[in-house]
């Protein structure tokens, strides 16, 4: 390969926005660059998120079931103007949620690590540490952060009990962010509907409850792939490497002890 010979030290590049599964002990106290997929996936994600709420609202999922059973039921659903959404992460992906579900008529606030007001997409942002006693205000519960140790387990059975009955929620960020065993548990009770696309364990096993649960829809690890995700992904990695040759500064450079880009996230 000619060109510029390289200045930088050695290189390594997520195909996603999270790199939870790249980074390990090692990688982060070495001089290697760490990137992000960030951009690519967020209006996707952002789209899948609207969707999951207009289809929550619109009860779906039932009018599905009763076509399967050749049911005609009228019933009366719900308007999502005026609903309230509270996106936890506020980088670049709950940013893109945030103006999607503004633009459609829904209050949004946003959680972080530091409380703040007048953000400029989320209005008002709450502590993660605030989350049980807040989380209650919402009729939509978004995760949107990346897997940290400040995240994992963050929306525990505490703050499950305190969401308001019907309250429903929508993980497009990690599974470990949830403790699945006490959603599942809100979830036979009746108490909350969900919109999962991420798991403790994917594949989720074939035998586990979240299967049969008739108030949650189930998808493969998937709200950010569109047709043409690959091709914006390589363009976007060849532009890195281009950078990279000519000694610029690097697109997406995550920090890795934070394990996201530094202000991104602010969780």
């Amino acid at each position: 390969m000619s060109g510029p010979k390289p200045t930088r030290s050695s290189g390594s590049t997520s195909p996603r926005a999270g790199v939870d599964t790249l980074l390990f002990d090692e990688l982060r106290d070495s001089p290697v660059v760490v990137t992000n997929a960030q951009g690519v996936f967020d209006r996707p994600i952002a789209e899948y998120v609207l969707g999951a709420v207009i289809a929550q609202a619109k009860d779906s999922r039932r009018s599905f079931e009763l076509q399967q059973d050749h049911v005609w039921r009228h019933r009366e659903t719900r308007s999502i103007l005026d609903a309230r959404a509270l996106v936890v992460g506020t980088g670049a992906i709950g940013r893109a949620v945030a103006r999607l579900l503004r633009a459609a008529g829904l209050s949004v606030r946003g959680v972080g690590r530091v409380a703040r007001q007048d953000d400029p997409d989320f209005g008002d942002v709450i502590a993660s540490s605030s989350l049980a006693s807040e989380v209650g205000w919402c009729d939509h519960l978004i995760l949107a952060a990346p897997l940290t140790t400040a995240t994992r387990g963050l929306v525990n059975a505490d703050v499950l009990a305190a969401m308001k009955p019907g309250a429903h929620l929508v993980n497009i960020a990690r599974g470990p962010l949830v403790d699945e065993a006490a959603l599942l548990a809100a979830l036979l009770d009746g108490k909350l509907t969900a919109t999962l696309d991420v798991f403790d364990t994917e594949p989720l096993p074939a035998d586990h409850a979240l299967w049969t649960a008739t108030n949650v829809t189930i998808t493969a690890h998937m709200s950010g792939d569109v047709i043409g995700w690959r091709e914006t992904l390589g363009a976007q990695y060849a532009a890195n490497v281009r950078r990279w040759l000519a000694g610029e500064p690097l697109l997406n450079v995550v920090d890795k002890q934070l394990g996201d880009i530094p202000g991104g996230m602010a969780m």
